[in-house]
């Protein structure tokens, strides 16, 4: 990149497409709160907020241009295929983003499993307009490819069928193994220029500084071979010297620090390790970086609690005969703020040194696990700081391939745990997990395979709702409804928050809430013994003030219909009251009045016992408007009956059905 190259690389638009990698959100993830703030792990977030955020930071690569040429037909698919490291999930999220702006018309953006995760979820049912995203590039083996060729060749004819537009990332290195008939829709992405993502994260950052700042040919080596995560965690680490007032007040002092931490801190910890040959320095300098900010005194307290957990033996000697615990941090370059926290004199070096005893020392890994889930309960530590320990280990867990640990931590601080929404530290664990690209297939799995088990314990429960309400809700509503229906259809307050969720998810999409009902009126029929809890779910689910307004009445008579099949329960009368009483307050919803005792279909006992739920509701006040409802409800009723008579003459006189014997 030659130096004219670097002086013309200006951003004037702040609302400038820029890519942000592999995925739209590499160094910050927001979660439920803003204390929860994430770095260097890739998300499956394509929420409307997090898209903006993307769309502020991409530079479009190569072959961009003909792939949204392309998209721009109604049932078109494009597969989009480079090299890793040059931003093509981030390409296909764009891709599907400005096709459409998000005007409220109620079209989907949803992102697609690679795998079927559930097996009793829904079908795949595109509708006109939505977008879909399919990413495949963690797919590595041949045969979990010709699987997912074979389910995106369905999808791919549905979405055509349809009208809807659907996006997917191939994975790399399996070009052998392409099906012939996916080759028209592939469309290769080159690199984008690292010079101007860099850039362009910096300006997004509200840094002051001149092209020729960015001439160092150090810095022109990374922009020209590092991967666009990998360039905007440089851009982080430059803003993180700057906001930490540790680094001077000059752009160039903060660069060259983020520089250094992104080529030479694994080398410098690494060294600092082999010179720390003792088990307690080794200890002192992991429990500093884990614990990184943590007061002096925690970290004290919990660097001994590492010792005893890793079965170091105590020295004999009394404390005050050794070495004092400043001059141990002093000899491991560790500070100690006014505000006695514990920080590394380098940036990131807490970051690094997690990194490389996790990476190291595997036969260890167990106890950190058993550690840091103890640890996770100091009594000093706040509830930044536990977030920050449980986000540290999540990443150094996923990073070393060991998702379950991870997870065991979660169940282990959910259980027990009393509070409404369950542990705020296992529930950020699974958020992590679930937002993980590689991994959060993973955790959608665990978290369905505990929903699904006998007896998971109420405070597991708790945390598997909150974060299938606050992040699998948010990412892929279909299967957070699947398994919130499965924690919700049981006994207990903690299952009455997973019904609460549920309904708070599915009422607000209509979609959503009709495939709930479907999903509810399938298991009334199909499991006839074990039908009260969903008929339960059902009866609350179609009360007036969980329908939309205006009233989905189509979706509310397939829920009816099925209700109303079985035998008459004391669920009925706060359904139909409730609609009675809407009906009295509102007259445009007198339709439900006609839609009801439609579903019926004219059975006997159904409409007997709808009569009798009316009398009782319109006697519990003397209102001339109730008056009015019950009687225009009992003339639907008698016309019902009257309907279901003359069918009966006309048909001639048969048995009676064995509903009616009854």
């Amino acid at each position: 990149m030659s130096d004219r190259d670097c002086d013309r690389v200006t951003v004037n638009d702040p609302r400038g497409p820029v890519n942000n990698g592999d995925g739209p959100q590499y160094n910050n993830h927001y979660y439920s709160a803003d204390w929860i703030s994430r770095k260097e792990v890739e998300t499956l977030r394509i929420v409307r907020e997090d898209r903006m955020r993307l769309a502020d930071r991409f530079v479009r690569p190569t072959g961009y241009h003909v792939a949204a040429d392309r998209l721009t037909k109604p049932g078109t698919v494009v597969l989009v295929d480079g090299r890793p490291g040059i931003g093509r999930r981030a390409a296909a999220i764009m891709l599907l983003h400005e096709l459409a702006p998000d005007d409220g018309t109620g079209t989907r953006f949803d992102e697609l499993p690679s795998a079927s995760a559930d097996k009793d979820a829904g079908p795949f049912a595109p509708g006109r307009g939505d977008r879909f995203l399919l990413d495949l590039s963690g797919v590595h083996d041949e045969e979990t490819y010709a699987t997912a060729q074979r389910e995106l060749a369905l999808r791919r004819s549905q979405v055509q069928e349809v009208g809807a537009h659907l996006v997917a990332v191939l994975p790399s290195g399996l070009e052998h193994a392409h099906v012939p008939d996916l080759d028209p829709h592939i469309i290769g992405l080159g690199r984008p220029r690292g010079l101007a993502v860099l850039t362009r994260y910096l300006r997004m950052d509200r840094m002051v500084f001149r092209p020729s700042d960015l001439r160092s040919a150090e810095l022109q080596q990374l922009c020209d071979r590092s991967p666009m995560h990998e360039l905007a965690r440089l851009a982080r680490l430059v803003r993180d010297a700057r906001d930490g007032g540790r680094f001077g007040t000059e752009f160039a002092s903060w660069l060259d620090q983020a520089v250094h931490a992104v080529t030479d801190r694994a080398g410098e910890v690494g060294r600092q390790v082999a010179e720390a040959r003792s088990t307690a320095e080794r200890a002192l300098l992991l429990s500093a970086a884990v614990f990184d900010g943590a007061r002096a005194d925690t970290v004290y307290e919990v660097w001994r609690g590492l010792l005893r957990t890793v079965g170091h033996e105590e020295e004999t000697a009394t404390e005050l005969a050794g070495t004092d615990f400043g001059e141990r941090l002093n000899a491991l370059h560790i500070e100690r703020d006014p505000d006695g926290r514990l920080r590394f004199e380098r940036l990131a070096y807490a970051d690094a040194v997690r990194t490389y005893f996790w990476a190291n020392f595997p036969g260890v890994r167990d106890d950190l696990k058993d550690w840091v889930g103890s640890a996770a309960g100091h009594q000093d530590l706040t509830l930044d700081d536990r977030i920050d320990l449980v986000i540290r280990f999540g990443e150094c867990s996923l990073a070393v391939e060991r998702p379950h640990d991870l997870f065991d931590l979660a169940v282990r601080w959910a259980d027990g745990a009393t509070g409404a929404g369950g542990d705020p530290r296992a529930v950020a664990a699974l958020g992590l997990g679930l937002s993980h690209e590689r991994f959060g297939g993973w955790f959608r799995r665990r978290i369905y395979d505990c929903a699904r088990s006998g007896s998971p314990p109420d405070g597991l429960v708790r945390v598997l709702t909150t974060a299938c309400c606050q992040y699998l809700g948010t990412t892929h509503p279909d299967q957070a409804l699947v398994r919130l229906h499965h924690l919700a259809a049981r006994e207990g307050g903690a299952a009455r928050e997973a019904r609460d969720g549920l309904f708070e998810l599915t009422c607000g999409d209509r979609r959503l809430y009709r495939l709930l009902i479907d999903r509810l009126s399938e298991r009334t029929h199909r499991e006839l013994r074990a039908a009260a809890p969903h008929l339960r779910l059902l009866t609350e689910l179609l009360s007036s003030d969980r329908a939309g307004n205006p009233p989905p009445w189509p979706d509310l008579f397939v829920g009816w219909e099925a209700v109303f099949a079985r035998p008459p329960t004391d669920l009925w009368a706060p359904l139909v009251s409730s609609w009675l009483s809407s009906a009295a307050e509102d007259p445009t919803r007198e339709m439900a009045l006609r839609v009801m005792v439609g579903s019926t279909h004219g059975r006997a006992p159904a409409l007997h016992r709808l009569y009798a739920i009316a009398c009782t509701w319109a006697g519990t006040a003397h209102h001339p408007a109730r008056a009015s409802v019950a009687a225009l409800f009992w003339k639907h009723i008698d016309q019902a009956q009257y309907d279901r008579a003359e069918g009966a003459r006309r048909a001639g006189t048969g048995p009676r059905t064995t509903e009616e014997a009854r």
